[in-house]
């Protein structure tokens, strides 16, 4: 995954009159990501990939991220508790260079690293800048 300094964030999409800020409340993924085996490649500060999985009403809080350190790139391995089906996928980054440009997507793929990213990937996004939190990525 391209970029720097970001914070990352998933719920699932759902069909509803409920306000976008209740669906993030009801339908976050966060509960189930098992934040304590969250491993992060490339981090400047070990164990800083962790801090940027937040509950949807801490999503705006910038003060923990996770920066690379020596090149853009940063590689995450994400283990749930349980079986999820993931919809969609937020990400919160900073300003100018510091929102990522890209994103790669491998699931099902325990301890990932980067010589393992040269495969295809299952996904991959074109990433815009989102201060606010509330540019979905829909996955398949």
């Amino acid at each position: 995954m391209a970029g720097h300094g970001h914070s990352h964030g998933g719920h699932c999409e759902h069909e509803s009159e409920e306000q976008p800020s209740e669906l993030g409340v009801a339908y976050s993924l966060y509960t189930k990501i098992d934040t304590e085996n969250v491993q992060c490649l490339n981090e400047v500060v070990e164990g800083s990939g962790k801090w940027v999985f937040k509950p949807w009403e801490k999503r705006l809080e910038t003060d923990k991220f996770v920066e690379s350190d020596v090149d853009e790139e940063l590689l995450f391995n994400v283990p749930f508790t349980g079986i999820v089906k993931l919809k969609g996928i937020i990400v919160l980054g900073g300003e100018d260079t510091t929102h990522p440009s890209k994103m790669k997507l491998f699931k099902n793929r325990p301890n990932i690293n980067f010589d393992d990213v040269n495969t295809e990937a299952d996904e991959e996004f074109e990433m815009q800048p989102d201060l606010d939190g509330t540019l979905e990525y829909p996955v398949k």
